[in-house]
């Protein structure tokens, strides 16, 4: 699951990391939260908001009125702004890169730190990877005292203890939350010490069973923000948006939706739909989630349905997706990734039902776009 700046922040907060000061507008009426001089940051769940001028600099009120009203009208990577951040300017000597994620061959979590922040490190680690500090370590022990030096070193901070504390915190966070990313970019040097001026956290949707309040309250939170306006007049929990492609999407949770647009179009084809069932679902919710897209969208050339029960029972949603082709017919090609709670249960029900399933979402994805192609 994919968290909003402000929502990553907030965390952030949470964990004693220092952030600067700012203030949520989810409208452009909302008034500033505090006087210009600021920065404003268009809220989007998808990257390259600043390349696309999503982030404003502004000097007065009047300038920052004007740039919201223009941020507010903006859709970036395909998604509409759905809040805009107003921070207060900050001034720094220099910016870094840190962030701890999973290291999946060894098994390990591991941080990654490097010097050229406020850029996109993947042009960095293209570039130059000798300007990226990897180091993996112990998960009950935490980064150690050494790494801590020796990522001081690299960055070319002077106070490694500074350094240390925000990381031990933002391994707290790490592993308090079931997190896969937590990243700050860029991490500044200010007068006052260390600050961050970006998050980006990643949660394991595959730990909701264990972070059911966490992830409930921030899906409650982006939906209201994205999707709310466009949610389905049911007493269910789908949130349904029109794009403007050919495959039809439809998923159990917003971060494996939002991961699964951005496969689509990695993949070559465009998303049709953004059709997200929330939170605790049944056979019913499985059912409407297909019959709103094979109603609202006629034109869709394939079905990709993405589910990852954490909570939701695989069994469950094979009984919703077998009874509306059942009753109703599914005349394009349906690609369904099924993994989670009760998947063996699920599959079974499908392949007795003669429909095949993927546990791999990529593949899943691709198979999706080169359906939708006319590739049979």
């Amino acid at each position: 699951m994919k968290l909003y700046e402000f929502q990553g922040k907030r965390l952030f907060a949470d964990y004693g990391i220092p952030i600067p000061q700012s203030g949520l507008l989810e409208s452009a009426t909302d008034e500033l939260p505090f006087a210009a001089p600021g920065v404003l940051k268009s809220q989007v769940l998808v990257g390259g908001r600043g390349k696309a001028g999503g982030i404003r600099v502004v000097k007065s009120n009047g300038e920052a009125t004007e740039a919201i009203e223009d941020l507010f009208g903006m859709e970036i990577g395909g998604e509409r702004v759905a809040a805009v951040l107003m921070e207060e300017k900050v001034d720094f000597s220099s910016e870094y890169y840190i962030a701890l994620t999973h290291d999946g061959g060894k098994a390990l979590p591991l941080m990654i730190a490097s010097a050229s922040g406020g850029v996109d490190i993947e042009q960095v680690a293209g570039e130059d990877p000798e300007a990226i500090l990897t180091q993996a370590f112990d998960p009950l022990l935490g980064p150690l005292d050494y790494q801590i030096r020796r990522a001081a070193r690299s960055l070319g901070i002077d106070n490694a203890r500074d350094l240390g504390s925000l990381v031990q915190k933002m391994y707290r966070l790490f592993r308090d939350t079931d997190a896969t990313l937590v990243e700050i970019n860029p991490l500044a040097q200010t007068p006052d010490g260390l600050l961050a001026l970006d998050s980006k956290i990643l949660l394991d949707e595959k730990a909701v069973y264990r972070q059911k309040d966490l992830f409930g309250s921030l899906l409650v939170e982006q939906n209201a923000l994205s999707g709310g306006d466009e949610r389905l007049e049911k007493e269910d929990t789908i949130t349904f948006v029109d794009l403007d492609g050919d495959v039809g999407m439809i998923s159990d949770g917003a971060g494996t939706g939002m991961l699964t647009l951005d496969l689509i179009r990695d993949a070559g084809g465009e998303a049709a739909t953004f059709c997200e069932m929330g939170g605790i679902t049944n056979p019913q919710v499985m059912y409407d989630a297909i019959a709103a897209v094979m109603n609202r969208q006629p034109e869709v050339k394939s079905l990709l349905i993405v589910l990852i029960g954490g909570f939701n029972r695989m069994d469950e949603m094979a009984e919703g997706i077998i009874r509306y082709r059942e009753e109703n017919g599914i005349d394009i090609p349906l690609v369904v990734r099924m993994v989670g709670t009760l998947e063996e249960v699920g599959k079974e029900m499908m392949s007795e039902a003669g429909l095949s399933t993927y546990d791999d979402l990529p593949e899943a994805v691709e198979e999706a776009v080169r359906l939708a192609k006319g590739d049979r």
